[in-house]
């Protein structure tokens, strides 16, 4: 379960560095290049390098899960995640006009697998750590033969 946790977790990094970065060192270029930005005009400068920040301050939470998978990091990690990534999944869906059908498909399978992903993780991390407890207690894990 460690390492489905792992990769979840690098995964959803992996995201939050690209999309943080790009948005916090050049907003412009993020704004007219990243696919289906350009249709919820207009572009703030102000609020593209903010979102890009604070997607940033997400990425380095999710890092310091991942380099310590245990499930007092990964679970404030990864639903500080989900926090964001649920209702900007609702956005998205719920705003496709302008959209091709394929950037509409493209756009809601992204949003919605990143945001499910970031859910799966945090209820991963605490059944193994539930597990795990569980076993380090003699007697309180149920016996399957019983």
């Amino acid at each position: 379960m460690t390492v489905f946790i792992r990769v979840g977790l690098a995964v959803l990094l992996l995201d939050e560095l690209v999309v943080g970065g790009w948005n916090a060192i050049a907003p412009e270029s993020f704004y007219r290049n990243f696919p289906t930005v350009d249709l919820t005009p207009p572009f703030s400068e102000h609020y593209a390098r903010d979102f890009g920040g604070a997607t940033l301050g997400i990425a380095l939470f999710l890092a310091i899960a991942f380099v310590l998978p245990r499930a007092h990091f990964v679970v404030p990690a990864a639903l500080a995640f989900s926090i964001f990534s649920v209702p900007h999944f609702l956005l998205h869906v719920t705003h496709l006009e302008g959209a091709t059908v394929g950037e509409a498909i493209a756009l809601t399978a992204a949003n919605a697998t990143v945001a499910l992903l970031g859910i799966a993780v945090v209820l991963a991390a605490i059944a193994r750590d539930r597990r795990e407890r569980q076993q380090a207690v003699p007697g309180s894990a149920v016996d399957p033969s019983a």
